[in-house]
């Protein structure tokens, strides 16, 4: 009511619209549409929106107003017939201008206000802190309410009650805050039915004993749980067994009432002022809503299964879809922790090397520099499964020679020996020259298969951390091969492996 008095007062400066019958006249729409770019801050220029909340919800808000003004003039004894045929001209000028006038920009500066906005969740230490901070409250105010009962010690545990429930449950404050006073007094307390338990592990089994379950509603008149433990439950009956000498009405429904009145306390409150109290240093990110995020987004660490992922929506009281939709990994840190994965090996030339693996299961490291690009005759070098296959011996009955791996420091020099090589030019005294191509020896082939044979068998490329620490894991071993010798090698024995699965395959 408040936005449409706004809009009414408005209307008024411009002479066109006086009342709110006004708004409903076919020629004045042109007048109500600048009314509420007027109320809603309209910037011209840069064909934004102050308040674009405001520009949505005036619009709603007049179209309700109009089915309100329809039904009363059916119901009228007198003749409305002119205002009735000009209330459905300007719901048809509704209907098809209103979201190429307002609606439009409206939501497209929402969206763009959204873009760059830093989403911040509530850090682990914040919380810690709050639920310390209400433990100690919830003792001290319950030892006041017993010693002397009064509205204000009664209102304090209260509020207290309040923001651990929600915090504890990370449930909607408003559902919380209106939950009826004989939800909890009426609550089922009985014991896991025995065939029930029998699928319980004994942790879990102990847990169902620990907590205690209610209903409440939630949005959409969906029920949701909440979960009690022993401290929240102790401070909940000492709330019911004062309501009375504390002066709470006893028509009053709510479970957190407030004393002397028929209203509700009211959770954001209570979340906001345990929040500062608690001397937490982000208090602005210990909201319910964001509460609810973060357990709904840092639970896809936990690699949940749908059936699990299923149970947690319900628990919070939404629907899957808005779960995967809203309640995930924020945009930017997928983009920055997982898509660039991609966006590196496309850049190092390194994709077809994580071929079939998911983006979870990438490993690659950014530093790594860019490697100039090897010979044709690399990518089709095969190592056996037999190290003894890496010998010179094996490779004289082959028709080809094919080396197990390019030169120790120079991979541009790892070229078939039947190609010439090309000089490259470094200036005007540059010489040709080639390395000497060295086998592995036993002990070396021995040294990297004992600490990187886990990348051989799942068939990752390792990086070069990991080449750097298996050299170190056998110095003596490998004190003539570099990390780039490490990782080709690797390579060469799974791509040799990878072809001698496909050969028996076919």
């Amino acid at each position: 009511m408040r936005e449409i008095g706004r809009l009414v007062q408005q209307s008024r400066t411009g002479g066109k619209l006086k009342k709110i019958k006004d708004f409903y006249v076919p020629s004045n729409f042109n007048f109500v549409i600048e009314a509420v770019k007027s109320v809603a801050g309209f910037d011209e220029e840069k064909n934004t929106y102050k308040t674009p909340s405001l520009a949505l919800k005036l619009g709603h808000s007049l179209k309700k107003i109009a089915d309100i003004l329809e039904c009363e003039a059916q119901m009228a004894e007198s003749d409305n017939e002119e205002f009735l045929n000009n209330l459905n001209r300007t719901r048809g000028l509704f209907d098809k201008k209103w979201d190429v006038c307002v609606s439009s920009r409206a939501l497209q500066t929402l969206k763009e206000v959204k873009w760059n906005t830093p989403q911040l969740l509530p850090f682990t230490e914040d919380v810690k802190n709050m639920h310390m901070h209400l433990e100690k409250c919830r003792e001290e105010c319950q030892k006041n309410l017993k010693n002397n009962p009064h509205k204000k010690t009664w209102t304090k545990l209260a509020i207290v009650t309040l923001a651990e429930v929600i915090l504890f449950n990370r449930r909607r404050e408003g559902e919380v805050s209106k939950m009826p006073l004989g939800a909890f007094t009426l609550r089922d307390s009985s014991d896991v039915h025995s065939d029930v338990a029998l699928g319980l592990t004994e942790l879990e089994q102990k847990l169902c004993q620990h907590f205690q379950r209610i209903e409440i509603r939630g949005k959409r008149n969906r029920k949701v749980p909440i979960l009690l433990t022993p401290d929240m439950l102790s401070s909940m009956e000492a709330l019911v067994a004062h309501r009375r000498t504390c002066g709470v009405p006893d028509d009053n429904p709510y479970f957190f009432a407030r004393a002397e009145a028929e209203s509700h306390l009211r959770g954001s409150d209570a979340i906001r002022q345990m929040a500062k109290e608690c001397g937490a240093k982000h208090p602005e990110t210990l909201s319910s809503t964001k509460l609810r995020k973060q357990v709904s987004t840092l639970s896809t660490v936990l690699n949940l299964k749908d059936n699990e992922m299923d149970t947690l929506a319900n628990f919070l009281g939404h629907d899957i879809r808005v779960h995967r939709q809203y309640y995930r990994l924020p945009e930017g840190t997928l983009e920055l922790a997982k898509v660039s994965k991609v966006l590196i090996a496309l850049e190092q030339g390194r994709l077809s090397d994580y071929k079939g693996m998911s983006l979870d299961e990438i490993q690659i490291d950014p530093s790594e520099q860019v490697l100039e690009a090897v010979d044709s005759d690399l990518s089709e070098t095969e190592v056996g499964l037999d190290s003894s296959f890496c010998s010179s011996a094996s490779s004289s009955s082959r028709k080809r020679q094919r080396s197990v791996e390019s030169d120790s420091d120079d991979p541009q020099t790892a070229s078939s020996s039947s190609k010439k090589r090309q000089p490259v030019e470094t200036g005007g005294d540059s010489k040709r020259g080639t390395s000497k191509k060295r086998s592995w020896s036993p002990g070396e082939i021995r040294a990297v298969e004992k600490t990187l044979n886990c990348f051989i068998e799942s068939g990752k490329v390792p990086g070069k951390s990991e080449c750097n620490a298996c050299i170190k894991a056998s110095p003596e071993a490998l004190r003539n091969r570099s990390w780039t010798a490490v990782k080709f090698y690797v390579k060469n024995r799974i791509t040799a492996i990878q072809r001698q699965s496909a050969k028996r395959f076919y």
